[in-house]
């Protein structure tokens, strides 16, 4: 008589529901084509080529936002303990951070539409950060000590506050804007020095890499803010130290990616649109800065799509949430 075989363990199917392990790291690249369409936008002022073009995308981007952040709410909602755990890693900390900025470049997008409403989109943005900022300083403190080192991602925590500068600007506050703009130079330049200093002691393993492009946001952030709050001399210093990292980053740019293509990659995003946007709106379409301006603005806009599919691509089958260790609710 034969022995039966034994049966196979049963299969373990993933629970079926909304935005049960919706993962954060869909949010860079989001911000990413948020600020690649407002590049454009500027573009449309300063070259004078179709606003079509930036309406596109922008209107395409904040569809894509607002499904995605419905998504990513139907976790918490389902299971309130996922949005500390997600806090716990650092690709979680990097996209909740993006969520709350692209929620301020939202009321961005919205600003010469509906002004009333950006309005108060920018202040719900701004009290969602500073929550979340409270929040990630708690999953620092409360985490193991090694995770307690300064990263690239500070400023996407820290410093995001400088794109309400950017609403405020779009709305007709200045006097805001140049607040916002002189209140984020010290935790900027407090990141950058730590970070230098951490590149000279230490070299950074290849997966976390790419997160260094992050140092380029503020400077291009601070750029567009003084420009548009009237500050002339402040926004060309601001685009000369952004111009000196992005040199930095395209010197090593085969370092930065020599670990190959990942869900981090969508740090690359958002520097790179906001630099192009930087310059055109700093330029106004006159001089070398423009054209320099142009060239960064269609490299923007051949990577920033790119790489935003090579991240969403990764949603479906939960490939992105295992890569980035998000929770499951």
């Amino acid at each position: 008589m034969t022995s039966r075989r034994p049966l196979p363990p049963p299969l373990e199917l993933p629970k079926p529901g909304f935005g049960r392990r919706t993962p954060p790291a869909l949010f860079q690249p989001i911000m990413g084509l948020f600020g690649l369409g407002l590049g454009w936008r500027a573009a449309a002022g300063a070259f004078g080529v179709t606003p079509a073009i930036g309406d596109l995308i922008l209107g395409a981007t904040s569809i894509l936002f607002l499904y995605t952040f419905a998504a990513y709410l139907a976790k918490p909602l389902r299971r309130p303990a996922t949005f500390m755990e997600d806090l716990r890693v650092l690709p979680g900390r990097a996209g909740l951070s993006a969520a709350s900025l692209c929620l301020m470049l939202f009321a961005v997008v919205l600003a010469p539409y509906a002004s009333g409403l950006a309005t108060g989109l920018t202040l719900l943005a701004f009290a969602v950060h500073v929550g979340l900022v409270v929040a990630i300083t708690l999953a620092i403190l409360r985490g193991p000590e090694e995770g307690r080192v300064v990263t690239p991602v500070f400023h996407l925590s820290y410093v995001g506050f400088i794109i309400g500068g950017l609403a405020a600007n779009a709305l007709g506050y200045p006097e805001i804007a140049r607040w916002l703009l002189w209140s984020m130079l010290l935790p900027a330049g407090l990141i950058w020095g730590a970070s230098a200093r951490q590149l000279l002691t230490r070299v950074p393993p290849a997966p976390l890499r790419p997160l260094l492009a992050i140092h380029l946001a503020p400077a291009s952030l601070f750029t567009m803010v003084a420009a548009g709050a009237g500050l002339q001399a402040p926004a060309y210093a601001f685009s000369a130290l952004a111009a000196a990292i992005l040199i930095a980053l395209v010197v090593s740019a085969r370092w930065l990616v020599t670990a190959g293509f990942s869900p981090l990659w969508g740090a690359f995003t958002f520097p790179l649109a906001a630099f192009a946007s930087a310059l055109v709106t700093l330029s106004q379409g006159q001089g070398a800065m423009s054209g320099i301006g142009g060239i960064a603005l269609v490299a923007a806009t051949l990577v920033v799509p790119w790489v935003a599919y090579r991240v969403f691509k990764l949603w479906p089958g939960g490939k992105l949430a295992a890569k980035t260790n998000a929770a499951e609710a």
